[in-house]
C-alpha cells in the first residue's frame, strides 16, 4: 500500500517514525505519533514478531488487539542481530526522524546500532529508548514490563481494599503512561532539533511516568514520614466518593472533589443537616466521616435506578458518572458526539469499531487510516523506498534476515 504524503492527513503527516519496539509502551507511543499522520514503519522479527499480536482477544484466529495497536504502521521485517538487519535499520534511520526501541540497554549497541552509530547516518535523529529501569542503574538491565513499574511505583501498594493485597491494574497502566510520556518527550526533542539541527536520545525508564502521576506520595513520606494506605474506592482527600449500586443492580461513581458539590449531594440524598457538621467543611475531614456519608448516599442510590440517579444529580448539578462496560461506552451520547469511537474496515474481519485518536484539532485532526496490517506485509515496499533492489531482497529474505 503506498502511504501519502498529504499533510491534511494530519498534523504530524511529514514525520517519519521507525517503531523497533515490542510489547506495549513503545508501540503505543509510536500509535500517538501515526494517529497524528506520522508514517510509521513498525520493524519486527522475521521469525519472532511483537508478543503483542498475541495477547487478549481474537476472532478467527485474528489478533484483535494488534488491528488498534497497529494502526497506522506499515510493516516490516528485519533481524537487527545480523549484517543485512543492521543495514536495514541504518538506512531506515538515514530517512527518519524517529526511531523508538525498547531492547535491554547495551543491546544496540552490541549490534553496532547505538545511537553513535545511528547518528552517524542521520544527525538529526532522535532515539526514543523505552525499558523498565532506564539506561543506567543497577537495574538497568533486568527484564521490565508495567507490571513491576506498576508495584515499584507505590500504584500497587496505595490501591485496593484496606484489608486486602496491593492490586494490580487489569491493563498496561503504567504502559500506557509510559507511551504518553514518550511521546511527549520525543516532541521535546523534535522542537530542540528545530534550533539546533541536531537529535537526542530520550530515555524513558517505565518505573518513572507512573509514579509521576501518583501524587505527592514522595513529599509526603519526606516531611510526614507516612505512606498513602489503600482505601478501596474511598479517598483520603474528599468524601463521599466511592461506587454505589443502584436498585437495578447497575453501579454509579460519585465524586465529591468540590466543596460545593459535596453540599449538593448531602441535600439531594435527603441529609442536608450533614452540611452543617463541623468537620464537613473540610475534604480531608469528610473522608475521615466516609462511613456515614456513603450510608446516606448509598441507601439513597440504592433505592433508585441507573437512570433515576444520573438525571437527579444532574438535576441537581452533582458530580455522577454510570460504571460503563464497553456496550455502554459505544451506545453513550457524549462519546458519540466527541467522534471517540471510530468504525474502520479492516481486509480481514470487515469493519470493525476501536477508540480514536486521544484528543481533537481544529486544523489538523488525527485519522485512523487503516487497522493493524500483517507481520511483514510491507517489507518489499519499505525496503524498495530504502534503494534495496528486489534481488537484493530475496538474497536477505534467504538468509532469514528480513
Amino acid at each position: 500500500m503506498t502511504v501519502s504524503r498529504d499533510p491534511a492527513r494530519g498534523a504530524l503527516a511529514e514525520l517519519r517514525v521507525v517503531d523497533a519496539a515490542t510489547l506495549f509502551a513503545g508501540p503505543m507511543a509510536a500509535l500517538h505519533l501515526g494517529d497524528m499522520g506520522a508514517d510509521v514503519v513498525k520493524l519486527e522479527h522475521p521469525e519472532r514478531p511483537d508478543p503483542a499480536r498475541t495477547h487478549g482477544a481474537s476472532e478467527n484466529g485474528v489478533n484483535l488487539w494488534w488491528k488498534t495497536l497497529g494502526r497506522n504502521k506499515r510493516t516490516a521485517t528485519a533481524d537487527l542481530s545480523t549484517e543485512g538487519g543492521r543495514e536495514v535499520l541504518l538506512a531506515l534511520a538515514e530517512r527518519s526522524d524517529v526511531v523508538i526501541e525498547n531492547f535491554r540497554p547495551g543491546t544496540l549497541e552490541r549490534w553496532g546500532l547505538g545511537y553513535e552509530e545511528l547518528s552517524a547516518r542521520n544527525p538529526g535523529l532522535v532515539l526514543a529508548r523505552v525499558s523498565g529501569f532506564g539506561q543506567v542503574g543497577p537495574y538497568r538491565t533486568r527484564p521490565g514490563f508495567g507490571t513491576l513499574a506498576e508495584a515499584m511505583s507505590g500504584f500497587a501498594a496505595m490501591t485496593g481494599e484496606p484489608d486486602g493485597p496491593p492490586t494490580l491494574p487489569p491493563f498496561g497502566l503504567a504502559d500506557g503512561i509510559a507511551s504518553l510520556a514518550t511521546a511527549f518527550a520525543v516532541m521535546v526533542a523534535l522542537s530542540a532539533r528545530a534550533g539546533t539541527g541536531r537529535g537526542q536520545v530520550v530515555d524513558t525508564a517505565i518505573i518513572e511516568p507512573i509514579l509521576a502521576m501518583l501524587g505527592p506520595q514522595i513529599t509526603r513520606w519526606d516531611r510526614l514520614g507516612t505512606v498513602q494506605p489503600r482505601t478501596g474506592n474511598r479517598s483520603v482527600n474528599n468524601a463521599p466518593r466511592n461506587t454505589y449500586r443502584t436498585g437495578d443492580g447497575k453501579w454509579v461513581a460519585v465524586s465529591t472533589s468540590a466543596q460545593s458539590i459535596a453540599e449538593r449531594v448531602v441535600r439531594l440524598v435527603g441529609r442536608p443537616e450533614l452540611a452543617d457538621e463541623p468537620w464537613f467543611g473540610s475534604g480531608a475531614e469528610r473522608a475521615r466521616h466516609a462511613d456515614v456519608l456513603d450510608a446516606a448516599v448509598g441507601g439513597w442510590i440504592a433505592a433508585r435506578t441507573r437512570d433515576e440517579v444520573v438525571a437527579a444529580f444532574e438535576e441537581a448539578q452533582a458530580a455522577v458518572a454510570p460504571v460503563y462496560d464497553a456496550s455502554d461506552i459505544v451506545d453513550d451520547p457524549q462519546f458519540r458526539e466527541l467522534g471517540t469511537i471510530h468504525r474502520i474496515e479492516d481486509p480481514e474481519l470487515g469493519p470493525m469499531l476501536m477508540q480514536g485518536p486521544l484528543f481533537r484539532l481544529s486544523g489538523n485532526d488525527g485519522v485512523i487510516r487503516f487497522t493493524g496490517r500483517a507481520h511483514g506485509a510491507d517489507t518489499d515496499e519499505v525496503l524498495a523506498e530504502l534503494g534495496f533492489t528486489p534481488e537484493r531482497i530475496a538474497g536477505l529474505r534467504a538468509k532469514g534476515q528480513v
